[in-house]
């Protein structure tokens, strides 16, 4: 029988994975209902052990954080997230809970938008601030970003504007501009964008502004953060969940057209039918709807849980399914040597997109799906990019299929294939230090926004450098030189630049053939950049297996250099927060390996930062305590405390035990309060622990 708190670390795990993957990367690595299903579970897993349940928990926080080269800024009011519904059961189950506590309510039905959430901050009517989500405290500040998006203003019109307001919208890539963008694309001979949503949020990210403005982004406002009046008057309308809709339009900005208020249960399911039949109509991809209770005092009685309104839900559409034929099934050879049988079909559009493959996982998942080359399948997909292969239409075989059988050596450099430990589903190519896909993978890995953020170095990048010889691994990633790329034909021009009479007798001096390009030397500038990115970075980009941006930091902020990390014992390892043994016996292996020694080596004897500088102006006054945080505090986000603690001297612990010095207790907090009463920890507020920051345990105590 699998343990409860090991399976619980296994869902926390692959959850916030893939949160990374969709928010920080935009490019998901599961199916929303895959995604969904990993919640579901949690859910029911904490509901069953309840002392499984931290705030730390994916069931309690917001999904967006992110760490990329944007400004953090705080929000004023935070942005929650939704609970979902899945069926007109949970609807109505919803529907029951709010009746229950405040009476019959009318409700606000609007469409849920595929898009990217973003708070706009308006300061006497002017637009001074865009900042995404994040994870709901603290965001990403786009403000140049947003300030090129068409249709929003940049100062708010009417007669009520406020002297402080924060705007929550939608930011998106209309489906006519996503099509238009992709045929200009495949024009170019360039590979397509995968779908609006992860488009959009690409394009909200981008360094430069004026990328930004190619893009015909859009937003639609739906909902207020702080407010202040300021001495104006305020709007009336602004006292229910519609008539904000009607002061956000008075100001000059967007709002959805579709928002209807209904009365019952009766009225907000015919409402489910007809925009789900409308769906495709919509100039946004939508995947579901939002439900929110119209008065907004109630709202106000109704509360909120630690991630979600209790007065509002996300009701999200069933996943799409269609028939194609599935022409063939091929394998793909990732960073960490995984290898990936995924579906080749007859190209077929599903929930608004065209879907030619579709990932199969691993053998194990191919013959439970029962699935034959030539087969009709049920491709499900619901309006993310990872379609899903649900089975075959057994009743469709002509006896023309046949069967697929795994192959046995790495398609890229004939090894054998093998279990990485005995009764593994995923097969792997061993041969790490030489596997060409895997080589190109991990490089490409290291320029991603979540890595290392090289901006040049993408897949085909790396493709390019390894094809030439130039690289035979990432150890000399940091040793490229101009010289260096004169090998590589991506990186050079290939015919001599031709110069006008003028430029000739102005002495221009104009580019021969073989000379390294503009990519190319801007590729030699962004690694000189990624030289001083932070230590966690650096550990993620070295593709150890399991250890991702979560751990990555854990690591980093618990021993603050490279150098200690590869002294660390096991033990001292698996001692980390966010860390444990899993994590710990990977890190421990991977640096036994001596070529993986020799990239660390390589790229720190290149100049890449290994190691995290101290700021000899914080004061340590928690040299030697364990601090334990729970519940919401106002002034610091999670990952904020945790710094604050460490950067003092302190431990920042996840659990409550004898050895702990305080717990400082936040809103919402949970079963750890009652521990520490317990056990006689001394309890602080938010204020008692910025006393505690500012003057140390003696002090604080007098």
């Amino acid at each position: 029988m699998t343990d409860p708190r090991a399976r619980h670390q296994e869902l926390v795990q692959d959850i916030e994975a893939h949160r990374h993957a969709y928010y920080a990367e935009d490019a998901p690595t599961v199916s929303d209902a895959e995604y969904d299903s990993l919640e579901r579970e949690l859910r029911e897993l904490e509901a069953r052990h309840p002392e499984l349940a931290t705030p730390e928990s994916p069931t309690q926080t917001v999904g967006g954080a992110v760490a990329t080269g944007f400004a953090s800024v705080a929000h004023r009011e935070r942005m929650m997230s939704l609970d979902n519904a899945f069926s007109v059961e949970d609807v109505e189950a919803w529907l029951a809970r709010v009746e229950k506590e405040a009476g019959p309510q009318r409700i606000v039905c609007e469409p849920k938008i595929d898009g990217l959430s973003i708070s706009l901050t308006y300061e006497r009517g002017e637009l001074v601030r865009g900042v995404t989500r994040g994870d709901g405290t603290t965001g990403e500040d786009v403000t140049a970003n947003v300030l090129t998006i068409a249709g929003l203003p940049h100062r708010l019109a009417g007669e009520h504007v406020p002297g402080l307001v924060e705007i929550r919208g939608e930011v998106f890539l209309p489906v006519a501009a996503f099509e238009e963008l992709n045929a200009g694309l495949l024009e170019e001979g360039k590979a397509p964008y995968a779908n609006p949503r992860n488009t959009a949020a690409g394009s909200l990210r981008q360094k430069d502004p004026s990328v930004t403005a190619t893009r015909p982004l859009a937003v639609t406002a739906y909902a207020l953060g702080a407010l202040d009046w300021a001495g104006t008057a305020p709007d009336p309308r602004a006292s229910s969940q519609h008539g904000i809709y009607e002061v956000l339009a008075s100001w000059g900005l967007p709002v959805t057209e579709h928002a209807r208020v209904v009365t019952g249960v009766a009225e907000v399911e015919a409402y489910l039918a007809d925009l789900e039949a409308r769906r495709h109509a919509m100039i946004h991809e939508i995947d579901g709807a939002v439900l929110k209770v119209e008065d907004r005092a109630v709202q106000g009685r109704l509360g909120s849980t630690s991630r979600a309104p209790r007065w509002a839900i996300a009701y999200k559409f069933a996943p799409e399914e269609v028939h194609t034929t599935l022409l063939d099934i091929r394998v793909d050879v990732g960073r960490t040597g995984r290898v990936t049988p995924y579906g080749v079909m007859t190209p077929v559009t599903v929930a608004g997109s065209t879907v030619t493959y579709a990932t199969l996982h691993n053998a194990h998942e191919v013959a439970r799906k029962g699935v034959l080359i030539g087969d009709t399948v049920v491709l499900r997909k619901a309006g993310d990019v990872i379609p899903e292969i649900v089975g075959p239409v057994v009743a469709a075989r002509t006896g023309a299929e046949r069967a697929w059988t795994m192959p046995g050596e790495c398609p890229s450099c004939g090894t054998p294939l093998a279990e990485q430990k005995e009764g593994d589903k995923d097969l792997r190519c061993p041969n790490s230090e030489r596997c060409p896909a895997q080589i190109v993978d991990r490089i490409a890995f290291i320029g991603s926004r979540g890595a290392l953020d090289v901006e040049v170095l993408g897949e085909k990048a790396a493709h390019a450098l390894v094809e030439s010889g130039v690289l035979a691994n990432e150890a000399g990633l940091f040793d490229l030189s101009e010289e260096d790329l004169r090998r590589v034909p991506l990186f050079t021009y290939d015919v001599d630049e031709k110069l006008t009479r003028r430029q000739v007798e102005a002495g221009v001096e104009g580019r021969r053939a073989g000379d390294v390009s503009a990519n190319g030397l801007k590729l030699l500038e962004n690694l000189a950049g990624a030289r001083s990115q932070p230590l966690w970075r650096v550990v993620v980009s070295l593709s150890i297996r399991h250890v991702g941006p979560t751990a990555s930091r854990a690591l980093a902020t618990a021993f603050g250099s490279m150098d200690a990390i590869r002294a660390a014992s096991e033990q001292d390892l698996a001692a980390v927060d966010g860390v444990g043994s899993v994590i710990a016996e990977s890190v421990l292996q991977w640096f036994e390996v001596p070529w993986h020694a020799e990239i660390v080596d390589r790229w720190a004897a290149a100049g890449v930062r290994m190691e995290d500088e101290r700021d000899e102006s914080v004061v340590r006054t928690l040299e030697g305590l364990t601090v334990v945080a729970t519940g919401s505090l106002e002034g610091f986000t999670r990952d904020s405390v945790k710094e604050a603690i460490i950067s003092r001297g302190g431990k920042a612990a996840a659990s409550v035990s004898k050895n702990t010095d305080y717990v400082v207790v936040g809103a919402n907090a949970g079963s750890k309060a009652a521990k520490a009463d317990q056990l006689g920890v001394p309890i602080l507020d938010e204020a008692g622990f910025v006393r505690l920051l500012e003057v140390g345990p003696a002090a604080q105590a007098e």
